[in-house]
């Protein structure tokens, strides 16, 4: 695997990533009832991002210096979870999917956190070896939606965040389980991250979601770059099944001071669309 966790961890489109994960769990939150959260590619849980090296200084630590407005809900606790992880102020740690989700858990909800590469496996359950709402399964996450899905809770969430080693092949492949993930639980948020290097493959990634039946999909991207540029990564986003009640108002609410944040010069742009259903 080229895709190193590690030098990634607090990137901006990570950033972009969990934030707009804290979104969707405080709003399934809202409900007294349990969830199922399933992650696919749930990586070792924490990283340590003070060493040199790495792109947490151009993500979460623009973000940190930045002194971003925390008017919202999801963004004000998404930098809470940092402090909680970082109680000397120094921004030492970044916070997995699997750490941002189990901080909003609640007693009664489960997760399902899936890992293949046997060292990161490891040490996502030595993080969870103390919570019993937590399984860690060192298993493909492609084959764990089949496997785990639909869950008894009825309610939840999946994360689908894979490394896109191969671009093509990559989207076309977390489209056929995003499509196939609906189908088993049509009550569930799906929600698969992506990159944008190129504007016209995400878009092939809508259409080919809504050509497959797909009937409610959020659109929500942020780059700080622009569509065309050659920096590699230019932006990232998310397609969300089955959005929760409000989570575009949400966004739409903390994505552009997110990338006023984030990008440099006002580059890039956010998108936050709904396409298809209402």
């Amino acid at each position: 695997m080229k895709y190193r966790h590690a030098f990634h961890a607090g990137n901006f489109a990570d950033v972009t990533k969990h934030v707009a994960l804290v979104a969707a769990l405080l709003r399934l939150t809202e409900k007294d009832r349990p969830l199922f959260l399933l992650d696919t590619h749930a990586g070792r849980g924490r990283y340590d991002i003070e060493g040199p090296g790495g792109e947490a200084a151009s993500g979460v630590g623009r973000l940190a210096s930045a002194g971003a407005p925390t008017s919202h809900a999801a963004l004000a606790r998404y930098l809470g979870i940092l402090r909680e992880l970082n109680p000397g102020g120094t921004l030492a740690t970044y916070p997995g999917s699997p750490l941002i989700a189990a901080a909003l858990m609640r007693p009664g909800d489960r997760a399902a956190f899936c890992e293949l590469q046997p060292g990161e496996a490891a040490a996502l359950r030595r993080e969870f070896r103390s919570d019993a709402r937590v399984g860690v399964h060192a298993r493909d996450g492609y084959e764990a939606l089949g496997a785990l899905l639909p869950p008894p809770e009825k309610r939840g969430l999946a994360l689908i965040d894979p490394p896109y080693e191969e671009t093509d092949a990559d989207f076309a492949r977390v489209a056929d389980a995003l499509t196939g993930a609906a189908a088993r639980w049509p009550q569930g948020v799906l929600m698969a991250w992506y990159p944008i290097k190129q504007g016209a493959v995400a878009a092939r990634l809508h259409r080919r979601l809504l050509g497959s039946g797909v009937t409610r999909l959020l659109v929500a991207e942020l780059c700080v770059h622009p569509d065309d540029s050659r920096a590699g990564l230019n932006g990232s986003g998310l397609a969300i099944v089955n959005p929760p009640w409000r989570l575009d108002q949400d966004l739409r609410a903390i994505f552009p001071p997110l990338h006023a944040a984030l990008a440099e010069r006002h580059a890039g742009r956010t998108r936050i669309e709904l396409l298809g259903g209402e």
